[in-house]
């Protein structure tokens, strides 16, 4: 007997062995199968959905949750237009009762509507002797007060409190770690807004170091919400590459640095399970940070940065290779990329492993000449669609009509045979899946401007991105990613099909419902 049927639906399967269907039968979180399978068994619970359409649930490929959960718990100077308002709500911040010695943190800063950065002198004004954060939206930089410079290693390089990419890890060193019941909160918050636009998996993008990293034993959150039965959806962690630790390995074993005990990617369960290392090259575009081979539009030669030296960058990504990982490479800029793909062919040289399943986070600027080598490499592309629908005018704008129609490509990647992996990177920017397709085939930023329309991809290709293509990137594919026999009933109900609708409508489709383990996670709330 199912647990439970669902039926007078259009079930697009993902699954080319029988693409579309209207039955589908569950049993203890498993999918028995679809239509003539299942249509005369009997059932626990029959659920008609009414003409609906269903996927497989989303698989959001790179996100933040912890710092989603946080950033929406703080204080907010979005959008940022003008210098005295950005004060007045730090003012506001400052002034609020607070245990001795905590800081004011603001979310929210972002410099581009501004023209220039705050100040520290600035925050001085308003912080009522405390220590100021305003974080970037970016994640890749902030602004601090005097009070948090004085605490800064000397040589710490800062422009009158602005701190990039390192710089800023540095100060939020002074601040960590949050407790592990404050990261457990934040966690399940944003976990449910996944839930809430069709996400059922996600890939947490560097937890216990790096720049985003909240704790060194940051994982424990994780557990503890699993252990509580308060993980709404799955997720698969990626270990900051810093955690990394030299460790005396038996030589036949050929890796000189790993996690402690060995622990690497594969490790867990269904619902929380240890993914790629994730090592960071660049910066971000919004911060101007991201490593270009040419310089952005509008600047005196400003190519953005590395986050480290280059050899480091390079050894660690050789070392995490040998050790066993499966890489998740953050490379925005194409110099970045360049420096990602070089050390990549040197790891498989040294030690040949054919599925590695190596990712390049973002990919968000790739010349013609690197979409073949990302292919020979079998390294997939995780891209983040909403910021080009979001922040696209801006980053077209600082690449300039040479480069513009090179980032976050569609249509180039799956051309080449690159696997194209959607993601959303929140907060950064709109999570949702649905809006992210939109682009994907529209190519239209929310202004309507045109950014690579030679990049868009059909309906179909932006689903897979999101389905079977994040599976195979999160190595799920025989559990997640299609509505097949012996796979999770994780999936979504939407109000209309993609297909179906004008491509300008996409983003708008309304999620009816989403099933985790076969029951409506939703439900109830």
């Amino acid at each position: 007997m199912l647990c439970t049927r669902l039926t007078n639906a259009r079930f697009l399967t993902m699954d080319p062995r029988h693409p579309v269907a209207h039955d589908l039968g569950i049993w203890r979180g498993r999918i028995v199968g679809v239509d003539e399978a299942v249509t005369s068994l009997p059932a626990r619970r029959v659920v008609d959905l009414g003409g609906a359409t269903v996927l497989p649930g989303f698989i959001d490929s790179h996100v933040h949750l912890a710092w989603a959960g946080l950033k929406a718990g703080t204080p907010s100077v979005a959008p940022c237009e003008r210098i005295e308002d950005i004060l007045a709500v730090v003012d506001a911040a400052a002034r609020r009762p607070a245990p001795a010695g905590a800081w004011v943190e603001v979310a929210g800063y972002d410099q581009r509507a501004l023209g220039r950065h705050l100040t520290a002198a600035e925050l001085d004004r308003v912080s009522h002797g405390r220590k100021v954060f305003l974080m970037h939206d970016s994640g890749h930089a902030c602004v601090v007060n005097t009070a948090v410079l004085e605490l800064l290693p000397d040589g710490t390089p800062h422009e009158d409190g602005f701190l990039a990419e390192s710089a800023m890890t540095a100060a939020r060193r002074l601040r960590l770690p949050y407790s592990q019941e404050e990261l457990a909160d934040a966690i399940e918050k944003a976990a449910r807004a996944c839930l809430d636009e069709g996400v059922t998996a996600c890939a947490e993008a560097g937890i216990g170091g790096g720049l985003l990293g909240h704790s060194p034993v940051e994982l424990g959150a994780y557990q503890l919400l699993r252990d509580r039965g308060r993980l709404p959806l799955r997720v698969q962690l990626m270990a900051s590459g810093d955690t990394l630790r030299p460790r005396a390995a038996h030589p036949d074993d050929g890796f000189p640095r790993a996690l402690d005990l060995g622990l690497r990617t594969g490790f867990g369960d269904d619902w929380l399970s240890l993914g790629a290392l994730k090592i960071y090259t660049d910066g971000g575009m919004m911060a101007r940070t991201a490593a270009l081979t040419s310089p952005y539009e509008g600047t005196a030669g400003d190519t953005g940065r590395f986050q480290d030296e280059p050899e480091r960058i390079a050894a660690l990504i050789v070392d995490g290779h040998l050790a066993g990982w499966q890489l998740a490479v953050h490379a925005i800029g194409d110099r970045a990329a360049d420096l990602a793909l070089d050390a990549l062919e040197r790891a498989q040289r040294l030690r040949l492993r054919p599925d590695a399943r190596h990712r390049v986070e973002h990919a968000g600027l790739v010349r013609p000449d690197q979409l073949p080598r990302f292919a020979a490499l079998g390294v997939s592309a995780v891209v983040q669609p909403n910021f080009l629908r979001c922040f696209g005018d801006d980053y077209a704008t600082v690449m300039g009509e040479g480069r513009a129609d090179w980032l976050y490509r569609g249509r180039g990647f799956l051309d080449h045979g690159v696997e194209l992996v959607g993601s959303s990177d929140r907060p950064v920017t709109d999570g949702s899946p649905l809006r992210a397709i939109q682009f994907m085939v529209e190519r239209l930023s929310l202004s309507g401007r045109s950014i690579g329309p030679d990049e868009a991809v059909t309906v179909d290709e932006a689903l897979r991105a999101y389905t079977v293509a994040g599976a195979r990137a999160c190595r799920w594919e025989d559990a997640a990613g299609a509505l097949a026999a012996g796979k999770r009933a994780d999936l979504v109900v939407l109000g209309d099909d993609p297909h179906r609708v004008d491509p300008s409508r996409i983003g708008d489709i309304q999620v009816l419902a989403t099933y985790v383990d076969g029951r409506d996670a939703r439900a109830g709330r």
